[in-house]
């Protein structure tokens, strides 16, 4: 490539924002505008990515790599392989629709908001982009602080709580992971090189306690039961564009860092320490689909049903196949649209409404009727119906999890089930019965608010009829990562 792809990216959000922090709080279409803007210019920068990727080589590709603190033997190290790939794609996908669902809902502290937004993102591409441990650590630590502003300052009545709560979890686990990257260091000949530290074989009673180490912070950050319990609160409290960014990339980034390091880091300690996250994921799966049947506040409802759905995540990241991996990946895909398109929608709602009660509803389908068209084809992309992405991810992972553990496999198919059952629930209540007089009102979704949910309706059809455009991405990484494993 003729310019740093992965570079430009990353830093076009920062740039976004430190323009917006000379211009005049009064000035707000400017802001608005503004901030459109560069997060489009990122999405369009991040094409390359998505149209030049070699689907035939498992190595790195885009890659960028400068000496940064020579006397730590720190680089400046950038690139992605077919496991990262998609997730910045993603990533700067859901830019521009979190800055288009807050035109209206943001009115206090508005510059500051965006501000928060474009950092964040920048950060996130960054994880997913790093292969030198201090740099991604300086990532991950990166997105705490705008998303604990995001929820804490513009969330709602509970949001000092609940940013609290987020920060805390999240960044004792990162300490934990910190540890964890200082032993690498000095056991891996005093390197932060990623690639260069897979390719050494770090003896087993090593590999477990830095798999512990890892595991802490990305099992808090998916979030596997039981540190599962600030996402309901954070999801419940985060503004609109808060919640997309929690479910569409950030609880990813746990999954990701089994991926990208437990496995072919650790791979002796990975195998013998698989069927407790197995066992772990079929509780979430279970778990969290239970408690989404009793669920009174429709952004609550959505919040734990992803705790189910990453636990089929991680149960196909620890089936530790072919099958189960790829599924778990594209499933992380998934998730993020289809969770991620129905928190834009309670936002949607929620802008009219301003409640969250389940109760509050009723009858939706006669009023607003171009909304529960698209409340309805999430709906049924988040059940997996054939046809739609959902489904794709799911059978993988279904089929990955039945070839590792039987057992494993048919309990998480009853989470299907589950999923079928509240998500349907939720909609005739809100969507169907009589007509809820305070809803009669209400204005049905206007041309903003139709375009930032189009595009995620197009990847819902795409991947569920044509899913190799995305598996194709996966195919000879997750076969690296296999040998890896077994090496």
């Amino acid at each position: 490539m003729a310019y740093p792809v992965l570079t430009t990216v990353i830093f076009l959000p920062v740039i976004g924002a430190l323009l917006l922090l000379v211009i005049k709080r009064e000035r707000e279409n400017l802001i608005k505008w503004l901030s459109l803007t560069f997060t489009v210019l990122t999405f369009l920068a991040s094409l390359p990515l998505f149209f030049r990727f070699d689907k035939n080589s498992s190595s790195m590709q885009f890659v960028e790599v400068f000496e940064w603190i020579p006397a730590w033997n720190i680089k400046y190290y950038l690139g992605v392989d077919g496991i990262s790939v998609l997730f910045i794609l993603l990533s700067a996908l859901l830019g521009p629709l979190c800055v288009l669902i807050s035109w209206n809902s943001i009115k206090d502290k508005m510059k500051e908001f965006y501000i928060a937004l474009l950092l964040i993102e920048a950060a996130m591409i960054g994880v997913f982009c790093a292969l030198d441990f201090f740099l991604f650590y300086i990532f991950w630590e990166a997105m705490l602080i705008p998303m604990y502003l995001i929820i804490g300052v513009w969330g709602g009545p509970r949001r000092i709580y609940s940013a609290i709560k987020f920060f805390l979890y999240t960044l004792v686990g990162s300490v934990l992971m910190l540890v964890g990257i200082i032993i690498l260091y000095f056991k891996g000949g005093n390197t932060f090189d990623i690639l260069a530290l897979m390719s050494m074989k770090f003896p087993y009673k090593l590999q477990l306690i830095l798999f512990w180490a890892f595991f802490a912070a990305f099992a808090v950050k998916v979030p596997m039961w039981p540190l599962h319990t600030w996402l309901p609160d954070a999801h419940t409290e985060a503004p609109t564009a808060g919640s997309v960014i929690l479910a569409g990339i950030l609880i990813k980034m746990g999954a990701y860092g089994f991926l990208r390091f437990s496995i072919p880091l650790f791979p002796e300690a990975t195998k013998a320490m698989a069927p407790v996250a197995l066992a772990l994921s079929v509780i979430a799966i279970i778990y969290g689909g239970l408690i989404c049947l009793v669920q009174s506040d429709l952004k609550r409802l959505i919040a734990y049903s992803s705790v189910s759905h990453m636990g089929f995540v991680t149960l196909g990241i620890f089936a530790l196949n072919q099958q189960g991996l790829e599924g778990g990946i594209l499933q992380m895909i998934n998730h993020g649209i289809v969770t991620g398109a129905l928190f834009l929608l309670v936002g949607v709602i929620y802008d009219r409404s301003h409640s969250r009660e389940i109760s509050h509803y009723g009858g939706l389908a006669t009023v607003l009727p171009v909304y529960a068209g698209f409340f309805m084809v999430f709906t049924l992309a988040s059940i997996g119906l054939p046809g739609l992405n959902g489904f794709i991810g799911e059978f993988l992972i279904i089929l990955g999890g039945f070839k590792s553990s039987m057992l494993a496999g048919a309990l998480a198919a009853t989470g299907i089930i589950i999923g079928a059952a509240y998500m349907l629930w939720l909609y005739q209540r809100v969507f169907f019965q009589e007509v809820n007089p305070k809803v009669k009102g209400y204005k049905d979704m206007d041309i903003r608010e139709i375009i930032t949910l189009f595009p995620l309706v197009v990847l819902v059809f795409w991947i569920g009829v044509y899913p190799d455009t995305f598996l194709g991405f996966m195919h000879e990484s997750v076969k690296e990562l296999i040998t890896k494993l077994n090496r």
